[in-house]
C-alpha cells in the first residue's frame, strides 16, 4: 500500500515526541544507548523504518519526505550527542569531586613502629647504671665451660650445674649455649689484672632449657660486678636499693633474704613490694607482698681467684636479673611468651 506524505508527515511528529520522552528519561550511558538503538538503529530503529518507505512515494512527495527525514536523523543524532556529551560532564565531575586533594590539608603522617618492651626495658636499666658511673661490656653467647662454670666456682661434679638446664652445641666440645652473662665478667678481669676498681653491667642473651608462660629457653640478663678495696654488703644493699627506686619508685619497699649461689658468698635474694598491689597481697605475688626480682651476693674468693684477683686483697659483689622478669613487673604482663609471638596488637602498646 502506498503512503502518502500527510501521513508519513505525521509518523515524524510522532516519532519526535517518542523520542522527547525516551530522551529525558535516559539517566546513564546505557540507557542512552539504548534509545539510539531504538530510533536510529541501522536494521531496527524507528527512523531506519520511515526511511524505507520512502520507495512508496510518488516522485515529487518523495523528494519533499526524504528531506524531511533527514531533518529528523539529524535532529535526533544532535540531541543525543548533547545528552552524551553532558552525561560524560556530570560523571567526569562527580569522580573530580569524590577524587579531588585538598592541598592545604596537612599530610598523613605514616605509620610508625614500635620499640620491643625488651629493647625498652633493656634501655631504661643500662641507662640508670650508667648513671651511677658503670660500664657496659658484653661477652660471646658460645662460651667454653671454663668461663660458664669452673671459674665460676663451678667445677665438673659441682651439683650447681643441675641447676641450669645446659644447651651443649653438636660438634663444638668444651664449649655451651651460655646461662648466665657471669661468664662476661670472668672474661672482664681476665683481661683487666689488677686495676683500681671494677663497675660494669653486663647485657645479653643467655640460654636454658626451659619454656612455660614464665621463662624461655631463649632470654636476656644484665648482670653486674663491682670489685675494689673494702666492699661490703652494705655497698650492694645501698645500689640495689638505689636502682630499684630509680626504676620502679621510692614508694616501693626493698628486701634481702639470704640465699645461695656458688659464685656469691654470702648470697642474697632481693624482693621488691609488689608494684600491683602495693604490698597488700594479690594473685601476682601470691598474697606475699613482695616480688623477687633479682639475685645477688658478695663475689666468692675462688672466683677472684679464677680471674687472678687477689682475695685478699679486694672485695666485691654481683649481681644479676632477668630483662623478661623485670619488663613483666614494671608493664602487667602475665605471660612472657606475649614478648615474642610478634603480636602487633600487643607490641604497639609500648
Amino acid at each position: 500500500m502506498a503512503e502518502s506524505l500527510d501521513s508519513l508527515k505525521e509518523k515524524v511528529r510522532s516519532l519526535r515526541s517518542d523520542f522527547e520522552a525516551a530522551l529525558r528519561l535516559a539517566t546513564d550511558a546505557p540507557a542512552l544507548q539504548a534509545v539510539h538503538d531504538r530510533f536510529l538503529g541501522r536494521k531496527s530503529g524507528s527512523l531506519t523504518a520511515l526511511l524505507k518507505t520512502l520507495g512508496t512515494l510518488a516522485d515529487d512527495a518523495r523528494r519533499e519526505a526524504g528531506q524531511e527525514l533527514n531533518r529528523l536523523k539529524a535532529e535526533l543524532e544532535s540531541r543525543l550527542g548533547a545528552a552524551q556529551s553532558s552525561l560524560a560532564s556530570t560523571v567526569r565531575d562527580a569522580r573530580l569531586t569524590k577524587d579531588r586533594v585538598d592541598v592545604t590539608l596537612p599530610g598523613r603522617a605514616p605509620a610508625r613502629g614500635h620499640r620491643h618492651p625488651l629493647t625498652v626495658t633493656r634501655e631504661a636499666l643500662e641507662d640508670i647504671f650508667l648513671s651511677m658511673g658503670y660500664e657496659v661490656y658484653e661477652g660471646p653467647e658460645v662460651d667454653d665451660d671454663y668461663h660458664c662454670f669452673e671459674a665460676l666456682n663451678m667445677p665438673p661434679d659441682h651439683p650447681a650445674r643441675d641447676m641450669q638446664d645446659t644447651f651443649y652445641p653438636k660438634g663444638a666440645p668444651g664449649f655451651v649455649l651460655r646461662t648466665h652473662t657471669s661468664t662476661a665478667q670472668i672474661r672482664y678481669m681476665l683481661d683487666n689484672p689488677h686495676p683500681p676498681h671494677v663497675r660494669i653491667i653486663c647485657p645479653g642473651k643467655v640460654y636454658r632449657r626451659d619454656d612455660d608462660i614464665t621463662h624461655s629457653p631463649m632470654f636476656q640478663q644484665i648482670e653486674g660486678l663491682v670489685v675494689g678495696k673494702g666492699i661490703t654488703l652494705g655497698d650492694l644493699k645501698g645500689t640495689i636499693e638505689a636502682f630499684l627506686h630509680a626504676l620502679f619508685g621510692a614508694q616501693f619497699p626493698v628486701r634481702f633474704r639470704p640465699s645461695y649461689f656458688p659464685y656469691t658468698e654470702p648470697s642474697v635474694e632481693v624482693d621488691l613490694g609488689c608494684v600491683v598491689c602495693g604490698g597488700k597481697g594479690c594473685r601476682v605475688c601470691k598474697q606475699t607482698g613482695w616480688l623477687e626480682v633479682l639475685g645477688s651476693g658478695m663475689v666468692h674468693p675462688n672466683v677472684f681467684t679464677s680471674a687472678g684477683y687477689d682475695p685478699k686483697e679486694v672485695t666485691g659483689y654481683a649481681f644479676g636479673m632477668g630483662v623478661e622478669r623485670i619488663a613483666m613487673l614494671r608493664y602487667r604482663i602475665d605471660d612472657l611468651r606475649m614478648m615474642f609471638e610478634n603480636d602487633a596488637r600487643f607490641l604497639e602498646q609500648f
